[in-house]
């Protein structure tokens, strides 16, 4: 198959519309459903970031995007129970495999923006994975390959709509690449840079101590970055995205966004989210809705008299400002990766309030004695990787 057709492109007045290829065949067979436009950008970009993390960490990887940037990316490490639980999957009597727990776990960091996303594994999908993504609202899937009883699980959802790709893993694109716009076609090398054990060694902090969980979380957060529309920053911890920054303009604006998401992440974890008496009849969507309301500044759309009585099986106390503070600063370890160089302290100042202990960045700001400085004032370790990372 050299061509596919597709239904539209990014919008239904964009006619026609196909994926195609100049010279041999397209590497995809699509086993369900009809992928659209949009479904293949996302797709693609997953599958790239997902190949290069099982290759980086050697463990199978799962990412959830959403028009064309991730909104989680995660390996397959085991769930805590506490996990399972703001995951929504401890009701489950399923013996989660290591690509499950990539795909909770990628699924679970931001479960908002995660919401009717493309999936990308970059193991062949099992019926434990399949039993997880049927039950969430979900367009697609792309993998290297399907068990019979992983497809006849996807095969059934959306009425047998649900688009499921198989990818041929032994693929690899040419070098150079091209893309129109405007009716100009833009050709560039394409970024087939890899992300090693290597890509942190010049630390540049007094700090110099990055252990090996450490760089591995570093090289999720990059490796990440790598197929996330930039500007963007990355928060990561114990194998997964917690927060992701995308297609800011400014810099610190990009590290405040991932860190309101790594914060509403850790925030879930929090007694008395945890704890949150739901009607049992609440759908796992309005509960993260619920959740996120909780969590922020407009509580009382869920707290107040007529509104929680619709939610809540009694009336929950104000998660106060003081609490959800005392909480944050339990958070630790986490690291935190960059796309391009941070030009003032002031990121640094806003990642310290979400838990960061671990930073790279490529460096190269004329004001980096300042973020160095930073980073020291908060015994941070630092590494310059000299590589930008920028993706349009």
């Amino acid at each position: 198959m050299k061509e596919l057709e597709l239904k539209y492109g990014c919008n239904p007045n964009q006619k026609p519309s196909r994926i195609y290829m100049e010279n041999g065949e397209l590497p995809i067979n699509v086993l369900s459903g009809k992928p659209g436009y949009i479904n293949f950008l996302d797709a693609f970009n997953g599958w790239q970031l997902v190949s290069e993390l099982k290759k980086a960490t050697g463990l199978p990887a799962a990412t959830s995007f959403k028009h064309v940037s991730p909104a989680g990316a995660a390996v397959g490490l085991p769930l805590s129970e506490v996990e399972r639980k703001i995951y929504w999957v401890d009701d489950m009597d399923v013996e989660f495999t290591p690509l499950a727990n990539a795909y909770i776990r990628a699924r679970g960091a931001d479960r908002m923006s995660s919401f009717g996303d493309f999936i990308a594994l970059s193991d062949v999908c099992d019926k434990e994975t399949a039993l997880v993504i049927k039950r969430e609202v979900s367009d697609g899937v792309i993998a290297p390959g399907y068990t019979q009883e992983a497809l006849e699980i996807l095969r059934t959802k959306k009425n047998g709509n649900y688009n499921v790709i198989e990818i041929d893993p032994d693929y690899l694109p040419a070098s150079i690449e091209r893309k129109e716009v405007f009716g100009i076609t833009f050709e560039q090398g394409r970024n087939d840079l890899v992300i090693d054990e290597h890509f942190f060694d010049q630390i540049v902090t007094e700090n110099k101590e990055l252990p090996e969980s450490a760089r591995i979380d570093l090289a999720i957060a990059m490796i990440t970055l790598k197929y996330t529309q930039s500007n963007s920053v990355c928060y990561v911890k114990g194998g997964q995205a917690i927060g992701i920054g995308a297609g800011q303009q400014s810099r610190i604006h990009c590290t405040r966004l991932a860190g309101s998401k790594a914060d509403n992440w850790w925030l879930r974890q929090a007694p008395q989210v945890l704890n949150l008496p739901f009607k049992p009849d609440i759908k796992r969507a309005d509960r993260d809705n619920a959740i996120d309301l909780y969590i922020g500044e407009d509580y009382m759309d869920v707290l107040a008299e007529g509104a929680w009585q619709n939610i809540f099986t009694e009336q929950p106390a104000v998660f106060t400002r003081e609490e959800k503070r005392a909480w944050l600063d339990k958070n630790t370890g986490v690291a935190l990766g960059s796309d391009a160089f941070f030009p003032f302290g002031d990121n640094i100042e806003r990642a310290h309030r979400s838990g960061v202990a671990y930073v790279a960045q490529p460096g190269g700001s004329i004001r980096d004695d300042h973020v160095i400085d930073t980073c020291n004032k908060y015994h941070m370790v630092m590494a310059f990787t000299g590589i930008r990372l920028f993706h349009h």
